[in-house]
């Protein structure tokens, strides 16, 4: 069965098909699909999940594992396989069908990829996730649709926004979804819900500004502290709200720690960074953080981030944006400050 992306919260509030495949390049769709199919499954028992990431020397037999150690287990459980290829190999292709036809009631499949052209679509293993379950391709939203979609996502967090400001953020985006939803959280975390209009969202949300959150992010966490506080230095010059820069360095660190508590218990960070989805023109940055700070320090982190909420939030002592440059030269120096 063949599913449109739009159609899948309908489809899951009525059924759950055995399977799924999901597939396509917008992250964030592909990702709020799969959100989707485990939130159904939970509420219909599946309490268990185990992920398998298909990277190269991948052992296919670990399915087959998978699918005899399900009758040791009360539980019901989700097995979750990603290939980041779209590309299984013959003996994928095969082992994914074989486990596809002997599914239980106790198992649900989910399948995640990348877009697949027509002859990716036609493989053998394609067709059985598709005759047993539902394949589900993710599209883009395409570029004249674009303030439409925001607007809809606007309404969901409770802003009521003209069609003029769902149009300034769509052409600041320029098509890049996840910057449309990171847009508006912080459209939200400023106005609160209630309408939002042109004038609201150009002063409010930076304009691809040369000090925005995300390169002060990404300096620290590639260990530029001098870069980094110059950029936390313009941000606050520029009048940038304090709660925005901590919601950006929270976000991450919770990230970092868990990547850290990944590494600890299994030691590849590689499959870690991809099931937290980084984006792979930052792994390099990433992984040398990670590198430098111990799991330790990086809960440390997240407890400065949680002070220096409160004090931007004027419930804690302190000067925020002092406390961001303790957590930035810490970030980048791996917890040893440069003099």
């Amino acid at each position: 069965m063949k599913l449109d992306a739009n159609q899948l919260a309908q489809h899951l509030n009525n059924n759950l098909a055995p399977c799924y495949l999901v597939s396509g390049d917008e992250h964030l769709l592909v990702d709020e699909a799969l959100d989707r199919i485990r939130a159904a499954a939970r509420d219909r028992g599946f309490t268990a999940r185990e992920l398998h990431v298909a990277t190269t020397g991948f052992d296919w037999s670990q399915l087959g594992v998978a699918g005899a150690n399900l009758s040791l287990f009360a539980e019901r459980r989700i097995i979750e396989l990603r290939i980041p290829t779209g590309k299984p190999g013959r003996d994928g292709s095969a082992a994914i069908a074989a486990f596809t036809e002997r599914l239980g009631d106790d198992v649900l499949f989910i399948v995640s990829t990348p877009k697949l052209d027509r002859n990716q679509s036609s493989a053998k293993w394609v067709k059985a996730l598709g005759s047993n379950g539902v394949f589900v391709p993710v599209w883009p939203v395409d570029i004249r649709e674009l303030p439409r979609w925001i607007a809809g996502r606007m309404r969901d967090v409770g802003l009521q926004p003209d069609r003029a400001a769902a149009t300034v953020i769509a052409d600041r985006v320029e098509g890049n979804l996840l910057a449309a939803k990171q847009e508006i959280e912080k459209l939200r975390l400023l106005l609160g819900e209630g309408p939002v209009t042109e004038e609201d969202v150009t002063r409010a949300v930076a304009d691809s500004s040369r000090y925005d959150v995300y390169k002060l992010v990404d300096a620290a966490v590639g260990g530029n502290a001098r870069r980094a506080i110059r950029i936390l230095r313009g941000l606050q010059a520029e009048g940038v709200e304090p709660v925005i820069v901590n919601w950006a360095l929270t976000r991450e660190l919770r990230t970092l720690a868990q990547l850290a508590d990944h590494v600890r218990r299994n030691g590849d960070l590689g499959a870690a960074m991809q099931q937290h989805r980084v984006w792979r023109n930052r792994m390099n940055i990433v992984r040398s953080c990670v590198s430098r700070h111990s799991l330790t320090g990086l809960y440390d982190l997240v407890k400065a981030a949680g002070r220096a909420d409160a004090a931007a939030k004027g419930q804690g002592p302190g000067d925020p944006w002092q406390l961001f440059a303790d957590i930035v030269v810490d970030l980048s120096q791996g917890g040893k400050r440069a003099a």
